[in-house]
């Protein structure tokens, strides 16, 4: 099975989001609160996939529905792992060497 959209549709539709977004811009960089944000609803996202469709016993007994379940939990913790990455990197780039040394 094939995915239901193509790469020129996922595009369009991030496209047609953005500029609903064009006015409300509020940080969303890497290191900003709404990062953060973002990194904590993907890990939410996951431990619900996890324990309510992975660990639900329909699913479990079914090889397909594990399988494609599973696929979702594995996308949402490449996902989880980007963000982490460049958002715990944006947030110690910005101290000081010094406090990098300090910090526990």
């Amino acid at each position: 099975m094939k995915p239901t959209w193509t790469s020129e549709e996922i595009e369009s539709e991030r496209q047609e989001r953005l500029e609903e977004l064009k006015d409300e811009s509020q940080g969303e960089a890497p290191g900003s609160f709404s990062c953060h944000e973002l990194l904590d609803r993907t890990s939410l996202l996951m431990d619900s996939v996890d324990r309510f469709v992975l660990g639900h016993p329909s699913c479990v007994r079914n090889k397909d529905w594990f399988s494609l379940a599973h696929q979702a939990f594995d996308s949402l913790f490449r996902l989880y792992q980007d963000i982490g990455e460049k958002h715990l990197g944006a947030e110690t780039s910005h101290k000081p060497l010094e406090q990098l040394a300090t910090d526990d």
